[in-house]
């Protein structure tokens, strides 16, 4: 049975290194493109797949982004504050599994950003994840219709979505988007402290659990200061 997420966690904690000299002074979530930050889209997005509570964890300039969702009610918005501590992609989940209880729930990157085809894309991971036969399924980009991205790729894909990880010098046409459906069962017995979610896609791997969706629509990699521009041609452009 397809499921409808209603929680959704948005990792928001880097220090954007690669978006310096925007990032000295202010988070890459809150970078600007198509005259809005980077995290409103993708908080946007969830609002429309229906997502009511989106656990955004911080740690880098934190008060920034606090002070900037602090009024947004769809969805409404819960920090999972990182100040203090360094806990990598994959603790951050952990960290906030409290937060987003026992059901499959949206995973975001904060800098993630793509314009939907005919379909939201939400939805249609919604549609797609299988509990029985999936504990994460990855929204797919093709790399050779994706903008700003130059990288070998992540992923190969197989007939029925299940995804096969890039070997060392292999070029793959898929690359993640940054956006995902997780079970938290696959959590259950995570490493403590500090870890890349990397490790979970490994563990799903190997058991045969992890599969992927093709994003329909067009994904842009928008990682350095030179790559807005071209992120914002396209999104103006399909909203002319």
């Amino acid at each position: 049975m397809p499921v409808t997420p209603h929680k959704a966690m948005v990792l928001a904690a880097g220090l954007g290194v690669r978006m310096r000299p925007l990032t000295n002074t202010m988070p890459k979530p809150l970078v600007s493109v198509a005259g809005q930050p980077l995290l409103d889209h993708v908080l946007d997005k969830l609002a429309g797949a229906g997502v009511s509570e989106a656990v955004v964890n911080v740690h880098y300039l934190p008060d920034q982004i606090i002070e900037h969702v602090k009024t947004r009610s769809r969805p409404r918005v819960i920090i999972s504050d990182e100040r203090d501590q360094v806990l990598g992609t994959g603790g951050a989940v952990v960290k906030a599994l409290p937060l987003l209880g026992d059901a499959p729930f949206y995973h975001l990157n904060a800098d993630t950003m793509w314009i939907d085809g005919v379909r939201s894309n939400l939805a249609r991971l919604a549609e797609t994840f299988d509990p029985a036969r999936m504990d994460i399924l990855l929204l797919m980009a093709p790399t050779a219709t994706s903008i700003g991205y130059g990288g070998r790729g992540d992923y190969s894909m197989l007939p029925d979505g299940a995804l096969r990880k890039r070997r060392e010098h292999q070029v793959v046409p898929f690359v993640y988007a940054g956006a995902a459906i997780m079970s938290p069962a696959l959590f259950a017995d995570a490493p403590a402290g500090e870890f890349s979610l990397t490790k979970m896609f490994d563990r799903a791997n190997e058991q045969e659990r992890l599969f992927g969706l093709r994003l329909d629509g067009v994904w842009m990699h928008v990682g350095t200061p030179d790559a807005i521009q071209a992120a914002e041609e396209a999104y103006l452009e399909s909203v002319a």
